[in-house]
């Protein structure tokens, strides 16, 4: 908070008309006000102004005050964002903040108007400087926790502190007081346990967003069949985000941008790599992104980037790029989507927290180029259909989880050569089908099920050839990278 204070701190002396104050959480400013001196005004929507109780539910009025007084002071205003959200509906209240960032400066003035979210209007960007509150950083935390807890309620080690703090990140600062206090409430201390209580409480703090689902990243490189390569790639760089690698010079991994056509494991990949990294694995919808109201989609971007970062390390996988940001999307809202695709590139190729990004794409050909740019991802790979001993080798993990002591009864090479063309995907689907087959006829499954599973179902590569050979085309032509070492994207391109 103390860059936060400072910055606002100039922006009064430079005698700033408007200053516009976002912040998730109203809590840590509370001390700052006061410290301003006696002449800070204080109002809300719902008790008005606070040494009169005056003008309540009456911004028109509120501003009117501010308008008529006299003499040095600092006026802050909360709950105002509704008004600057639908300026079309409040042209005198924007007419008048416009009229007082002129005016006030000269009685050595200034008008704070504090809201959750940025909501500027377009005529008030130019008059009105923006200080944002970011969450609460682990120097912070170590504060938070330090003044909230009684010294002889705390049971923690070295580790446990630090481990506390890490599970604290991406929380505001009253939310972890709640919590703090629901620790020592339910055990009688504030001890590991804490660590488990406040982890699943960030997970729900995060789901209420309705911007980023925390997924359990269950998933290891053993589970999965074939992408041998990316495999390789994924293990070379586990460590990337330790101190000792930072000390050697390696900068923190950016991302992948995994393309392929549906049911290659592109989804599993972002889960496996969350898994064999050790990280907290995020998954963005940018359907949730989008919100009807002006300035909401970009504000939600803003508010992921935020707390992902706040969260970082971690992964955060993006899901089928290509149904939000394809061409022809980006220009049929007014600009929203473009605006959030900006915000979006610009923080990949500029971002420094070591936030990894897995973004996963199925029509590639419709991605912008300004995406593929060099700098944004630290490389593309391209899933394509499992050739035959990659088939018997994703047959064989799923066949170990459902029948382990059953493995070696099935031919899965002769199974391997029935689905040419199968994805990963329709290999699991044909399994279920299999089963389902068994069961109806009260009886355990065989190989026999499976072949005949195989010969009912038709792979997308055959309902959809040229779409399949159009991804390889694009994968070909922009040297995007085979995850398995013995796929040949021009020899399969031959084939078809």
């Amino acid at each position: 908070m103390d860059a936060i204070t400072a910055q606002l701190d100039l922006l009064i002396r430079a005698r700033s008309g408007l200053i516009h104050v976002v912040s998730r959480d109203e809590l840590p400013l509370e001390a700052y006000w006061p410290r301003l001196g006696p002449s800070v005004f204080s109002w809300d929507i719902a008790r008005g102004w606070r040494d009169t109780e005056s003008d309540r539910g009456s911004l028109t009025a509120a501003l009117h005050r501010v308008r008529q007084h006299r003499g040095a002071a600092l006026f802050l205003l909360r709950d105002v964002h509704p008004f600057l959200l639908r300026p079309l509906d409040h042209s005198d209240i924007l007419r008048e903040l416009k009229n007082l960032a002129v005016e006030l400066p000269r009685d050595r003035q200034t008008l704070i108007l504090l809201t959750p979210q940025p909501c500027l209007p377009a005529d008030l960007q130019e008059l009105c400087p923006v200080v944002e509150v970011p969450l609460p950083r682990p120097p912070e935390l170590e504060a938070i926790i330090q003044h909230s807890v009684v010294p002889r309620d705390v049971h923690l080690s070295p580790l446990g502190r630090e481990q506390l703090v890490k599970a604290c990140q991406g929380l505001t600062h009253t939310r972890i007081q709640h919590l703090l206090s629901r620790a020592i409430a339910a055990h009688g201390c504030l001890d590991e346990r804490a660590i488990d209580t406040i982890g699943q409480s960030k997970q729900e703090a995060i789901r209420q967003t309705g911007l980023l689902e925390v997924i359990p990243p269950q998933t290891s490189l053993q589970q999965v069949g074939g992408l041998d390569r990316l495999k390789q790639w994924v293990r070379q760089r586990r460590d990337a985000f330790t101190e000792s690698a930072r000390r050697f010079g390696i900068p923190a991994p950016k991302g992948l941008l995994l393309v392929g056509i549906q049911g290659t494991g592109k989804s599993l990949s972002a889960k496996t790599i969350a898994h064999e990294w050790r990280l907290p694995l995020l998954r963005l919808d940018l359907g949730r992104i989008f919100g009807g109201i002006v300035g909401e989609s970009e504000d939600r971007t803003r508010q992921m980037i935020q707390l992902t970062e706040a969260n970082a390390p971690c992964v955060l996988w993006i899901d089928e790029l290509d149904k939000a940001f394809g061409s022809g999307l980006l220009d049929g809202d007014s600009g929203t989507s473009r605006r959030v695709f900006g915000t979006l590139i610009t923080w990949l190729q500029e971002k420094t927290a070591p936030v990894f990004v897995v973004a996963t794409a199925n029509n590639v050909a419709v991605l912008p180029a300004e995406l593929l740019r060099k700098g944004r991802f630290d490389e593309i790979f391209f899933l394509g259909l499992p050739n035959e001993a990659e088939r018997s080798e994703i047959l064989r993990l799923f066949l170990h989880r459902l029948r382990p002591t059953r493995v070696r009864d099935f031919d899965l090479g002769a199974i391997a050569r029935q689905t040419k063309n199968f994805s990963g995907a329709e290999l699991e689907q044909l399994l279920t089908d299999a089963l389902h087959h068994a069961y109806a006829q009260n009886r355990d499954l065989q190989p026999e099920d499976l072949i005949l599973a195989a010969e009912a179902t038709v792979p997308l590569a055959a309902i959809a050839p040229e779409q399949v050979q159009e991804i390889q085309q694009w994968a070909a032509k922009t040297g995007a990278r085979p995850a398995s070492s013995d796929f040949d994207l021009w020899q399969e391109l031959q084939q078809h």
